[in-house]
């Protein structure tokens, strides 16, 4: 089983990737939160146009990615549990926390250093928040994520098999937790002890500054906890809450072109930083 995902892991993560997408646009439509303020066929265009960009970049650029990584790393013996001698279902397991761990930090950082921030706020300047923002991010983020995992990966020596049942998880979560989803208050606050929920995570969408830079658990919701990161609900609520960036409150987000090029209008400008 383990050799069969590994070989066929780029077909296995797209169709896990194409269900999630569909069920989580089928819940949205049956069980919406919030009334969009952009029109969708637009967005969605734009948002999954730069899902295609972005594995064309990694593609072309990292003839390994980071389940390859780990596999060079285990037969070098590079990497913490390349050190150990555990079982093989309790490497997976820590392995899954500790780099969920890793990227919540990655994500605080997006936010606190000023290139990062630049380039990740493409993902914020949507002004709906819904499943295709779960995937909405610029390309040179992705590089930088994904050289960011690569070291990651080197530092940890964790299975294969783990790293791809954790970027498979990642990516299942950032879809669900973005999703424009009504969940049952009870439903809600039981998830949330676990795990990201949509309205735990739409708080970090907000445009008040006081409420993006908060709540950056992508999968386990224990990090923001932990780490004094989180808050619980919105200010002015999730029905009339405003999505996005203050100052890209127009119809730019929603333009692909506008998007690619955001990062480089204003990227030495004192006044973007946090």
């Amino acid at each position: 089983m383990t050799s069969f995902i590994q070989i066929h892991e780029a077909p296995l993560r797209l169709g896990i990737f194409a269900i999630v997408l569909l069920a989580m646009m089928a819940l949205e439509a049956l069980r919406p939160k919030r009334d969009r303020v952009m029109t969708r066929r637009r967005r969605w265009t734009s948002n999954l146009a730069l899902v295609f960009i972005d594995g064309l970049v990694v593609r072309l650029l990292f003839p390994v990615v980071a389940a390859g990584v780990a596999m060079i790393a285990a037969r070098k013996g590079w990497g913490l549990f390349n050190w150990l001698d555990w079982p093989i279902w309790a490497e997976i397991l820590l392995s899954i926390i500790v780099l969920d761990m890793l990227i919540y930090w990655q994500h605080v950082l997006s936010h606190r250093i000023p290139i990062f921030w630049a380039f990740h706020k493409v993902h914020h300047a949507d002004r709906d928040i819904d499943v295709t923002t779960g995937s909405r991010f610029h390309p040179a983020e992705i590089v930088l994520s994904m050289v960011y995992k690569i070291i990651c990966v080197l530092a940890l020596g964790p299975a294969a098999m783990a790293v791809i049942l954790f970027e498979v998880l990642l990516n299942a979560c950032a879809m669900f937790n973005h999703a424009n989803l009504a969940l049952p208050k009870r439903v809600d606050a039981r998830l949330r002890k676990f795990i990201v929920t949509p309205d735990m995570h739409r708080v970090h969408h907000s445009v008040l500054p006081e409420e993006t830079h908060q709540n950056f658990g992508f999968c386990l919701s224990i990090w923001d906890n932990l780490f004094r990161s989180y808050t619980a609900q919105p200010r002015a609520g999730h029905a009339d809450m405003t999505i996005g960036l203050p100052e890209y409150q127009t119809p730019g987000p929603n333009s692909l072109t506008w998007s690619l090029a955001l990062p480089f209008r204003r990227l030495l400008k004192l006044e973007d930083r946090i």
